[in-house]
């Protein structure tokens, strides 16, 4: 049987209408585990408050929204390629 990895990130209910988006990379004592803040703003939507510096939308329709769009920014990083740098040859004096 294949065994499933755990997920790197986890979104956690906290009270009612929050929750916390976390990064299982840290330790639980870690301040760097909690990746952003979710708050029910109303029924249809949710804002973030992130704790790192993501390029991602405040504003989900759900929790869950956030957290795979937290898990689609980190695996599009990993994913790419590295850039060549073009060499040129050294200058001949003359």
């Amino acid at each position: 049987m294949r065994e499933v990895p755990e997920a790197r990130f986890e979104l956690r209910k906290v009270a009612e209408k929050e929750w916390l988006i976390l990064d299982h990379k840290y330790t639980a004592n870690d301040p760097r585990r909690t990746v952003g803040c979710v708050y029910e703003v109303d029924e249809y939507e949710v804002e973030v408050m992130w704790l790192r510096t993501l390029p991602a939308a405040t504003r989900y329709m759900s929790p869950t929204e956030a957290l795979e769009d937290v898990r689609r920014l980190h695996d599009r990083s990993r994913s790419t390629r590295p850039i060549p740098i073009p060499h040129l040859p050294p200058l001949v004096a003359s």
